[in-house]
């Protein structure tokens, strides 16, 4: 047991799917982290068996992150992401301590079942550049300069990366259970880059200073085969190929998510019939009767880089996620075509409720007398953050992406949340506040400024943008 006066213990636990295997973890652990849950939407929580021991929720990849600035002592997620940040930062304060015996999967290299290359060795006679999608671009990067190849882009995502090949990508790096789950996905597995499982890891320099040896014999004593919890395999409801498009095609992104719902309802009363995209298990892929439209379903936060970037016609997504596209590039092609009437948030500038600042301009002068200094900033939308603090000179500052439960940030971890919000109960349930509101969104229709060179390819654009008018 913890002595008296003992140093605070902080540990990072995920949320997403190792919840599961993790909660059983730490039942067998007894290490009195009751409130686990992935139901009751809390953050932080104290053990009610060791005193000084805390924890808090956080999306996977923000945690070897977490543990590397010494913000938690300790931390669990999955290997993946802790060799995504060491393959940029290599310096970084993380030991892994001990490997947990469950959310084991493979990180992948991989090409398009439709693609002529089968094999590593066939690579070299591609002559064009490369475009490599993944929510790992550093060890894509790595992964791409371990090949030698001469020209490659690598485009990172927020998820969805399986679908992006072959019309959008010639190579992904992407985390699977196995090459068969991968095949589901019409994908064809090059090179294993990793073998990856859950781990425990801490924060070096705290590893040397605190006595953590009693939590981490717990977790020692905990681990055994049966912790993995069952999973449902991948499914795909149609398979990931499809016949080559013409260039008169119109491509179309509709989102995932909570906007998947309202987005079928916009399509059924534009009488567009597309099947296949509000079924049970998603098909990444749905199709429309109208046989010149093809669509994917990818990432909202991630579709107006890819209209940008010609990759899609039409994009289905939020006016929040275009600004912050265009506050980055404002010279983006990409534009609002069109506003519709659903996923209404607000974006706002939240702090806690404890903190003496009720507006900007008060959160301002706790900046400049230096109670808060540098100004710690959490946010998704990193760029439209920047923005904010820069016109509102709240400097010095640091702005924290975060890939979501962003609302656990505050107070511990940032000082300042740029974040979306609906009624605003979510943030008062977490003792939070909001001092300024910086714009409203909704969802829209985004295009590209730069019209096709097909007069038939133009009229169907300008058709299909006239019916969701």
């Amino acid at each position: 047991m913890f002595q008296r006066g003992q140093s605070q213990v902080k540990i990072a636990l995920p949320k997403g799917k190792l919840w599961a295997s993790t909660a059983n973890l730490l039942t067998r652990a007894n290490l009195g982290l009751k409130d686990y849950t992935d139901t009751e939407r809390l953050y932080r929580f104290q053990s009610t068996k060791f005193s000084q021991l805390s924890a808090k929720i956080f999306h996977e990849k923000d945690i070897p992150i977490q543990v590397a600035v010494g913000n938690y002592d300790l931390g669990i997620c999955g290997l993946d992401w802790v060799e995504e940040l060491l393959a940029k930062y290599p310096a970084s304060a993380l030991l892994k301590v001990m490997n947990l015996k469950y959310g084991k999967g493979n990180l992948f290299g991989a090409v398009s079942q439709q693609s002529d290359i089968s094999q590593l060795t066939e690579m070299v006679r591609v002559r064009g550049k490369w475009r490599i999608v993944s929510e790992y671009p550093n060890q894509a990067e790595a992964f791409a300069l371990s090949l030698r190849l001469k020209r490659f882009q690598i485009f990172p995502v927020w998820g969805a990366t399986e679908v992006y090949p072959p019309e959008n990508a010639d190579l992904v790096v992407i985390w699977g259970r196995d090459e068969k789950a991968l095949g589901i996905e019409g994908l064809h597995p090059l090179k294993t880059l990793l073998n990856t499982e859950a781990v425990l890891i801490a924060n070096q320099e705290n590893w040397k200073t605190k006595d953590m040896t009693e939590i981490v014999t717990c977790f020692s004593s905990a681990i055994d085969r049966d912790l993995e919890q069952a999973e449902p395999v991948a499914k795909s409801a149609v398979s990931n190929l499809l016949p080559p498009s013409d260039g008169d095609s119109v491509w179309i992104a509709l989102p995932d998510g909570h906007q998947q719902s309202p987005t079928m309802e916009l399509l059924n009363k534009a009488q567009l019939q597309v099947d296949s995209y509000s079924a049970p298990v998603l098909n990444r892929r749905p199709t429309f009767s109208l046989d010149w439209i093809r669509a994917k379903v990818i990432r909202p936060q991630d579709m107006p880089l890819q209209v940008a970037n010609g990759n899609f016609d039409l994009a289905i997504t939020g006016r929040d996620w275009l600004l912050d596209h265009l506050y980055r590039f404002p010279s983006s092609p990409a534009t609002e075509l069109l506003s519709f009437d659903y996923g209404k948030v607000r974006i706002v500038a939240v702090v806690s409720r404890d903190l003496a600042a009720d507006s900007t301009d008060g959160l301002k002068a706790l900046v400049k007398s230096g109670e808060l200094t540098p100004l710690r900033v959490a946010s998704e939308y990193v760029n439209i953050a920047d923005k904010y603090v820069w016109e509102h000179h709240l400097s010095p500052c640091r702005v924290i992406p975060t890939w979501g439960a962003s609302e656990g940030f505050l107070p511990e971890d940032a000082d300042l949340l740029i974040e979306n919000a609906q009624t605003g109960q979510t943030l008062a349930k977490h003792n939070l506040k909001i001092i300024g509101e910086l714009f409203s969104s909704t969802a829209c229709l985004i295009g590209n400024k730069i019209p096709p060179k097909s007069f038939l390819k133009r009229q169907r654009l300008d058709y299909l943008v006239d019916v969701f008018r």
